[in-house]
């Protein structure tokens, strides 16, 4: 029999709305956590969603992301091939590129300010500029399909100058990529599954899941919930529930510029295989990454920024992206994401009613909400 969770902590009222006859849990109001519950009560309009959080806002990365809509620099899809199978790096691409689509059309463009204008890979060594630019044509032939045009990587040298960097000898863009507001999307996202009846509920630590056959139990800083079915969706942090084996946190750090008078910078860059990254967001400079500095200590799930990093991003700022610019941090900040050996997303019944729906990789902006879908159909 489904049970209900009754206390004394909280009135009759507030059992009967919120946490009696639940019918999904999800576990974190990320961008899957919020996809999954809207595409499920889309389909179950009569159902009662309930997203716990454990943090005021998002708690990994999905508030604290650069806002790059990308599917993958030439050198990182390099770097995939070496790893993994074709096949499955292609899939994992067209999920991407999906997931962006299903993003841009459930709030629309104006809603996430996305602006599509195109994402540059650098490159500071000229062998490795050769060999990514060997490849484009290859490349363009396996996305012709996905994107829609016949070249969707362009070797662009010529705006070097232009954008006044220093120490690059190579420029490949990708005319698909685009930059969004991470701010809006979320804040949209959270409108929306509002709207459609979904609860959600902050400050909530979800302990343990326990899969007891006619219902899932959960043991949280509230107390015991039961819901008939469960979505975990905690990508970096899902260790701490789940026995994951393949599934490791990865903190990310981050700064932004004061604004820049006359900023030439315009659309978003990637460096070193995508170890780093950076973008305008109107006339200001982001700039986060360097997470292969310090494996170690960025395997984790502490918010705390790494003082070598952000000296390093710093020092990038100065030498290569801003050398002829004055500028100034205002702030700093990191996030939590989820990676593991590969770049495919978990989705998938962990028991008969449980799923998780975890491993973003680093791309949750672009695949999240492709992934948030899969998981609430792993429920039908």
């Amino acid at each position: 029999m489904h049970k209900n969770y009754i206390t004394p902590s909280f009135s009759f009222w507030e059992n009967n709305i919120y946490f009696n006859n639940i019918d999904l849990i999800i576990v974190g109001s990320g961008i899957v956590g919020l996809s999954a519950a809207i595409s499920y009560i889309e389909k179950n309009k009569k159902a009662k969603v309930v997203v716990l959080e454990r943090g005021v806002l998002p708690h990994g990365a999905s508030t604290k992301n650069a806002g790059f809509a990308c599917f993958g620099s030439v050198s990182e899809l390099m770097a995939d091939l070496d790893t993994n199978s074709e096949d499955k790096v292609w899939a994992t691409v067209e999920m991407r590129i999906k997931g962006l689509e299903i993003l841009r059309k459930r709030l629309g463009d104006k809603q996430i300010d996305y602006k599509e204008f195109g994402g540059y890979e650098l490159f500071d060594k000229q062998n490795d500029f050769d060999k990514c630019a060997n490849s484009i044509d290859y490349f363009n032939k396996k996305l012709k399909s996905l994107t829609g045009i016949n070249n969707t990587y362009t070797i662009e040298n010529q705006k070097i100058k232009s954008f006044q960097f220093k120490q690059i000898k190579g420029l490949i863009l990708n005319k698909k990529e685009g930059q969004l507001d991470t701010g809006k999307m979320m804040n949209n996202l959270l409108k929306l599954a509002i709207s459609k009846g979904v609860f959600i509920l902050n400050n909530v630590d979800v302990l343990r899941i326990n899969d007891i056959s006619t219902s899932v139990e959960l043991e949280t800083s509230l107390g015991v919930l039961y819901s008939k079915k469960v979505i975990v969706a905690t990508n970096g942090f899902a260790s701490q529930l789940l026995q994951l084996s393949d599934v490791k946190p990865a903190r990310a750090q981050v700064l932004i510029t004061k604004p820049i008078l006359n900023l030439k910078i315009k659309g978003t860059f990637h460096f070193d295989a995508g170890y780093y990254y950076f973008r305008n967001i109107g006339n200001r400079v982001l700039l986060g990454g360097g997470r292969n500095l310090d494996f170690e200590k960025e395997t984790t799930t502490k918010f705390e920024l790494n003082g070598k990093i952000h000296a390093r991003l710093e020092l990038m700022l100065k030498k290569i992206i801003l050398p002829e610019t004055k500028f100034e941090v205002e702030h700093r900040w990191c996030g939590i994401m989820g990676v593991g050996s590969e770049k495919s997303p978990i989705v998938k019944k962990i028991s008969d009613n449980v799923v998780c729906a975890v491993r973003m990789g680093g791309m949750g902006v672009a695949i999240g909400s492709l992934v948030g879908k899969m998981a609430s159909k792993e429920l039908e």
